[in-house]
Formats: structure tokens, C-alpha cells, sequence
């Protein structure tokens, strides 16, 4: 996977409404709605969690149990009273805060009712248990499978993003056609047939994928600044989130 790393971006207004910004207004008095914006984050990127808890040894079952747990003693009010900005990457504030509820907390915990008469939230475990069975590697340890997935889940919420800015401006045939030629190690459809499918010249159509790969660069790296302590990190964490989803 490749995408521009340069350009006009500045990342501020994105930087703006970080994931680290959502969760220290979450732990603020009568924070209602950053507490649901902090729900939406877990909703995003609770699969790498799922993930690494099944590398532990875990069952489907105790899995998807205590990944959901987590989440909802993460977010309780005693959990987060106190915290400060911490700064750096926000996946690795999540798997040491996952490391030490597994260590302090789930063990005490298993008696009760899954959820302690809380709304489980809309976890997809089905589907997360298929992508274990299939993107699980017999070398991966828990961490470096976190890792991957949560590059990879960043990566297609991105290509979801830029899918729905397509759909919205009435070209989400046209993409179809042209996401595969977004990523350099991908063969589509030939410029010509796709240019013939959508009565454009084959130069119009190679417009089109620069284009696109263009936003997408923007739209990753806008991502990815939610996800640091500063905009310092978006280059790192760049090459890093790209590095590993190729492993």
C-alpha cells in the first residue's frame, strides 16, 4: 500500500477532534455525547482488540466477552476520572490499557453478568471471529496482530470514506471500477475497458485514478492524525500503519 505522504495537507482541522481529545472529554462531567463519540472510536477498532485477545488463548466466546467489557469499564466514569493526555498513539494506549485490565480486573469480573445490565454494543463477532480464522498467522504474536488489524481496519475505514465521498457525488460506478488501481501492488481492470464502460478517454479515466489516489492521501493521513499525540507523529505513524499491513 502507498499513499502521498506530501502535499497542501496540514492536518490541523483534523487534529482538532482527536481520538485523545474524545476520551478526556468523556472524562469530564456530563460528557454524554463525547462518551457516544468515544463508543463510535471502539465501534471503528474493536476487531484488533478482539484479534489480540483471541491470540491469548481465548475463546471465541471469552473474547468477545471481555473485549466488550473492556470497552465498558473503559468508559466508565471511575476508569477515566483523572486521565490526562498522554499523548503518542492512541492504539497503543488502548492495547496497555487492555494489557492491564486483563491483568487487574477481568478475573473478578468473569462472575458477573456479561455487560452488568449494560447495552452490549453492535459487535459484529461472527464476522470477527472469520477474519481471525482467516488473517490469523501461525508467527504472529497477539501484539504484532494487533498491529496489522489495526492498520488494516484504519486503512479500509479510509477506502470506505472516500467510497461514500464517490457515492455522494454520483461516481460510485466509476470507483468501483478504479479502487483497485489506488494501490500500486493491485491489478484492475485495464484504463481502456474502464474508460469505454464510462464513455471517457483513457486519459480522463488516468485523471481520474490520480485523483483519487490524491484524496485518499488526504483522507488517510487525516485519519491518522486522530489517532497520535501530535501532527509531529503523522509521518511515523504513516510508514509504520503501511509497513505492517503488509506483513
Amino acid at each position: 500500500m502507498k499513499a502521498q505522504t506530501s502535499g497542501n495537507y496540514s492536518g490541523k482541522a483534523a487534529f482538532r477532534t482527536t481520538h485523545w481529545t474524545v476520551i478526556l472529554d468523556a472524562a469530564c462531567s456530563d460528557a454524554e455525547l463525547s462518551q457516544e463519540a468515544f463508543a463510535r472510536i471502539y465501534v471503528d477498532y474493536w476487531y484488533p482488540l478482539y484479534a489480540f485477545v483471541r491470540r491469548r488463548g481465548n475463546s471465541p466466546t471469552n473474547a468477545e466477552d471481555i473485549t466488550q467489557n473492556f470497552f465498558l469499564h473503559l468508559i466508565s466514569k471511575q476508569s477515566l476520572e483523572g486521565m490526562t493526555r498522554e499523548g503518542g498513539k492512541f492504539r497503543s494506549f488502548l492495547l496497555r490499557s487492555l494489557d492491564n485490565y486483563l491483568a487487574n480486573q477481568w478475573d473478578r469480573q468473569q462472575a458477573q453478568k456479561r455487560g452488568s445490565g449494560q447495552p452490549l454494543l453492535s459487535l459484529d463477532v461472527t464476522d470477527g471471529e472469520a477474519m481471525y480464522t482467516a488473517r490469523a498467522l501461525d508467527r504472529d504474536t497477539p501484539e504484532t496482530l494487533y498491529e496489522r488489524q489495526w492498520a488494516l481496519t484504519l486503512l479500509a475505514k479510509v477506502l470506505d470514506a472516500l467510497a461514500t465521498e464517490c457515492e455522494t457525488a454520483a461516481k460510485g460506478g466509476l470507483f468501483a471500477d478504479l479502487r483497485m488501481h489506488l494501490q500500486s501492488d493491485r491489478q484492475g481492470a485495464p484504463y481502456a475497458e474502464i474508460a469505454a464502460r464510462h464513455g471517457m478517454s483513457e486519459g480522463a479515466v488516468k485523471v481520474a485514478v490520480h485523483r483519487l489516489r490524491h484524496r485518499y492521501g488526504e483522507l488517510l493521513r487525516e485519519e491518522i492524525a486522530r489517532t497520535v499525540g501530535s501532527l509531529d507523529e503523522v509521518d511515523e505513524e504513516l510508514r509504520h500503519l503501511i509497513a505492517v499491513s503488509a506483513g
